[in-house]
């Protein structure tokens, strides 16, 4: 029996690599996105320091410019962290992006497998066929001819 050979394995292979290239990016972006997630909690840990820094230094006898420096600071976090959701708001718009291509590449590739998988199938049954047919001559052969 000849060994089954699908005319379209190459494509079926592209598509496989393709979607591992997906799965990468999908990686990337969530690690992207976890990244700047702790970088935002970094920022709201510096700011909620700064904060309690300030509220110190308001009930202490701190001059009022230092308070004015400690103030301009936290809102200079501030604009940090709003910089910072942005990019996260950005980075999951990646992410979900990432997603849906990962999803369109699954589906392309699990429909070539599935033609693959039909035409093997086709191929084992005209295989099958074949088989039976050369077992039905030879059983003819030797019913026709005398023993």
């Amino acid at each position: 029996m000849a060994k089954f050979k699908y005319a379209y394995q190459k494509i079926v292979d592209l598509k496989a690599s393709e979607k591992s290239q997906a799965e990468s990016v999908l990686s990337a972006a969530i690690g992207k996105l976890q990244a700047e997630e702790a970088s935002l909690s970094e920022l709201i840990a510096e700011r909620s320091s700064w904060m309690d820094r300030l509220q110190e230094a308001a009930s202490g006898g701190t001059s009022l410019s230092e308070l004015l420096d400690m103030q301009r600071y936290v809102e200079y976090i501030d604009s940090r962290i709003m910089h910072k959701q942005a990019d996260i708001r950005k980075a999951q718009r990646e992410v979900e992006l990432s997603r849906s291509k990962l999803t369109e590449k699954m589906q392309d590739e699990k429909v070539w497998l599935k033609a693959k998988d039909k035409a093997l199938h086709q191929y084992r049954a005209v295989m099958m066929l074949q088989e039976q047919n050369e077992l039905d001559e030879i059983a003819t052969v030797r019913y026709v001819a005398p023993a």
